[in-house]
């Protein structure tokens, strides 16, 4: 099978872990455990995630003060290739050595007029008392709402249109190679007048990916996250795990948007579009996902029948 696997933020950083590189590899050195065996039988393509990465470096850059911070399309550049070589190395050193792995830079177009331009909600970057938001809000033009007690920016989040660097994934997928893409739902891109721009905006990971398994006639679309599968009525005494599910039935549930909601879409929209399946889950259950054992499964009717 063709499989593209999106990573969860808990693949390379959990929640409350110091954002060292040690801390990081290790991580991912634990998720390439987890892939590297799959890809004896399989054609694997990786996408991560990059949210804390980016926080750190835009915050990194505003306390040096003889230059102006690089902008978001360009720290999303730079954390693809971060992250990336990190975890091309560590599935390098898991698997066969003529067995290529590689990493893509890869730009995702975005619709000027997309809605999610007029309302940004993205949080990016480090919190602020309700001040010193004002003052860069004033000073630099960003938005900002409230996280919790304190304020942090807030970014566009867009739907991608189109996947640039289509044409050499897909021939670097048809050689063989472990492809790793779209890292941080790829680097938001604007076409204006035959020329391209970066654009102040986070693409959602797990509906980039979405659209790569798309593009790239993927057989199954995993998301692997730090949870077991999707759940309904979280958090009371009724709640329960979804096994295999429709996206029919899975519409009858709200998912929150800043968590388990884009992965639910991706998959509704996986198994809608494709007729294949998209699953959830746990990256340490990995394989059993592959094999329709663990986690959350989305098919379609069709699918359940056949």
């Amino acid at each position: 099978m063709r499989i593209v696997i999106a990573l969860g933020g808990n693949a390379l950083l959990r929640r409350g872990d110091p954002m060292t590189t040690e801390v990081q590899r290790r991580n991912i050195r634990t998720a390439a455990q987890a892939i590297a065996p799959l890809t004896a039988e399989h054609s694997i393509v990786v996408v991560h995630g990059n949210g804390p990465q980016v926080g750190l470096q835009r915050q990194q850059a505003e306390s040096y003060h003889d230059a102006e911070p690089y902008p978001l399309d360009v720290l999303d550049a730079g954390t693809q290739g971060m992250i990336g070589y990190l975890i091309q190395q560590e599935l390098r050193s898991l698997l066969p050595p003529d067995r290529q792995v590689a990493t893509l830079l890869t730009m995702i177009t975005v619709d000027p007029g997309d809605a999610a331009f007029a309302n940004p909600t993205k949080f990016v970057g480090p919190v602020y008392a309700k001040e010193a938001a004002d003052a860069l809000a004033a000073e630099k033009g960003w938005a900002f709402r409230q996280d919790g007690t304190a304020w942090r920016r807030v970014v566009p989040s867009p739907q991608p249109r189109q996947i640039l660097e289509i044409g050499p994934i897909s021939w670097l997928i048809e050689r063989g190679a472990v492809v790793i893409c779209a890292g941080g739902g790829g680097i938001p891109t604007l076409p204006e007048h035959g020329a391209l721009s970066g654009v102040e905006a986070v693409i959602d990971k797990d509906l980039a990916a979405e659209l790569l398994a798309e593009n790239v006639n993927a057989d199954l679309f995993v998301m692997a996250t730090d949870v077991d599968g999707v759940y309904v009525d979280w958090g009371t005494p009724q709640q329960r795990r979804l096994g295999h599910v429709t996206p029919e039935e899975l519409a009858a549930h709200n998912f929150p948007a800043g968590s388990m909601g884009p992965k639910v879409q991706g998959a509704t929209r996986f198994a809608t579009n494709t007729g294949n399946r998209g699953a959830i889950g746990a990256l340490a259950d990995i394989a059993a996902i592959v094999a329709g054992d663990a986690g959350t499964s989305v098919v379609t009717r069709t699918a359940v029948r056949a």
